[in-house]
């Protein structure tokens, strides 16, 4: 369970938005929406592959 404690005059907006931050960085959207559809283990593996391969590019490019 997500707690965001409220400071004493804090803004409600200012809650929400990380309210917000917190949910989206547990996944959970995410993992609802792969489930969705069933996608084969071949294609998750060349996407899992591709991803990092990407990864890779740009560390290189940093260096």
């Amino acid at each position: 369970m997500i707690v965001i404690p409220v400071k004493e005059g804090e803004n409600i907006e200012r809650a929400l938005k990380r309210f917000k931050r917190k949910f989206e960085k547990t996944g959970v959207i995410k993992e609802l929406r792969g489930r969705q559809a069933f996608t084969k283990p071949s294609v998750t593996r060349r996407a899992e592959v591709k991803k990092a391969i990407y990864i890779e590019q740009m560390q290189r490019q940093e260096d």
